[in-house]
């Protein structure tokens, strides 16, 4: 792949559109190195085509084995610059030898991003099943082996170099009367605690909450405030993480994300983008605006606290492409991410306090959307090409047939693990 011949062919292009932004509008000083530093964690289970209930169509070359699945993570990385970690999901891809999997993911510039468990599905060995629920689950010895399980994800992780745990719980009910909720609660807090208390010192315990599915009545950590209540119980180390998904239509996520962020209770993030539900489109192709908005709260709780915009919080990625080349897809996510993150940090923060101490909602407004509004992709590909990336890498994946590389060498019948 030669991106240096990619990027001359495109430098005189890129060069004016930057100085016409920069000619447009007064950069912030630093702000091209927090987008260097800034990284978007890419999940092993979104490197195949997706799937719905109805179907799933693969597209030839997936990822036979995590060894494969941390190629084209390396692959994505090496054309972006901003794809530096993966973000496992057990069972999965749990890693045969730790130490040769710590080895290759390093040599394609990969860390590993938060572990993630599985007690939504019923696996081919497991002695009691998740059909009622797991954490939340009548039974004591089903409640146990879904501990026991998330237990044996962290041991992973720490071998591999992970610092954080991601808890996606799909238990709940789908009628009326079938579960007792203040029961269903409890037993679930006294299951996380016993996964907590299994934590290493310096690790995370994030928390997912989803509004529905695929129970429908309800689901027991169904939203931000039942996250947030059972993580204050655990401790510190436990936080809310945030799928941009997994809301109601037209919630305020901007507004829950400040919240959690104001009471240190926000963990990180599963990018992703919807129309109706927990859709799992590309981040930003439906309500760019939102994104931005998000960011906006973001960068100004972060930096309220004096946080580190790269470090601090867990950005990852969760998304399901069932008409899209995964890594191509991937790659529009990640763009989509960093230009709402440049748009944020390009917000005049002290011009838009004062309009809001003098109730001028027209200012805010407009202080906002001018932002929003403004094209910021030149910035964003000079930080990739200060990195070493590519201008434009969804061009050089198709200039350089990378899909029909992997199909070449992995068969065009290959179906990656995940849903």
């Amino acid at each position: 792949m030669n991106i240096s011949n990619h990027n001359e062919a495109l430098l005189a292009q890129h060069t004016r559109r930057l100085d016409f932004l920069k000619s447009e509008v007064n950069l912030p000083a630093g702000i091209l190195q927090k987008l260097k530093d800034f990284q978007i964690a890419i999940p092993s289970w979104a490197l195949g085509t997706g799937g719905t209930r109805f179907g799933r169509f693969s597209g030839g070359g997936e990822p036979r084995n995590l060894e494969e699945k941390i190629a084209d993570v390396g692959l994505l990385h090496a054309l972006n610059q901003s794809s530096g970690a993966i973000s496992l999901h057990i069972p999965w891809d749990i890693p045969t030898d730790p130490a040769a999997i710590r080895t290759l993911a390093a040599q394609h510039g990969l860390a590993f991003d938060a572990v993630n468990s599985n007690t939504f599905q019923d696996q081919a060995d497991q002695a009691h099943s998740y059909k009622f629920g797991s954490l939340q689950h009548v039974s004591a010895a089903t409640r146990k082996q879904a501990i026991v399980h998330n237990i044996e994800v962290i041991k992973h992780g720490v071998e591999l170099g992970s610092k954080a745990l991601t808890v996606w719980l799909s238990d709940g009910s789908c009628f009326p009367g079938q579960l007792n909720f203040r029961h269903a609660y409890e037993r679930t807090v006294d299951s996380l605690r016993e996964i907590y208390a299994a934590l290493p010192a310096d690790w995370s315990l994030y928390l997912e909450y989803k509004a529905y599915e695929p129970n429908f009545y309800s689901t027991t950590v169904g939203d931000w405030g039942a996250s947030y209540s059972m993580v204050n119980k655990l401790g510190p180390q436990a936080k809310t993480l945030v799928d941009l998904g997994h809301h109601l239509p037209n919630a305020n996520i901007e507004q829950i994300v400040s919240i959690l962020l104001m009471e240190g209770k926000l963990g990180g993030f599963h990018f992703n983008d919807s129309k109706y539900g927990d859709d799992d489109l590309t981040a930003g192709s439906i309500k760019p605006y939102q994104l931005f908005l998000i960011f906006n709260e973001l960068v100004d709780g972060m930096d309220a606290k004096g946080m580190n915009h790269a470090k601090d919080l867990g950005w990852m990625i969760d998304a399901s492409h069932n008409v899209k080349d995964p890594l191509e897809d991937l790659l529009q996510s990640v763009e989509a991410i960093q230009i709402a993150y440049a748009q944020a940090l390009l917000v005049d923060r002290k011009a838009l306090e004062a309009a809001r101490e003098a109730n001028d909602v027209v200012r805010c407004q407009e202080i906002l959307q001018a932002v929003f509004r403004t094209d910021v992709r030149a910035l964003v590909a000079q930080a990739r090409l200060e990195l070493g990336g590519a201008l434009d890498p969804i061009a050089l994946f198709r200039q350089e047939k990378l899909r029909d590389q992997l199909i070449k060498a992995r068969g065009a019948k290959t179906v990656a693990t995940g849903l």
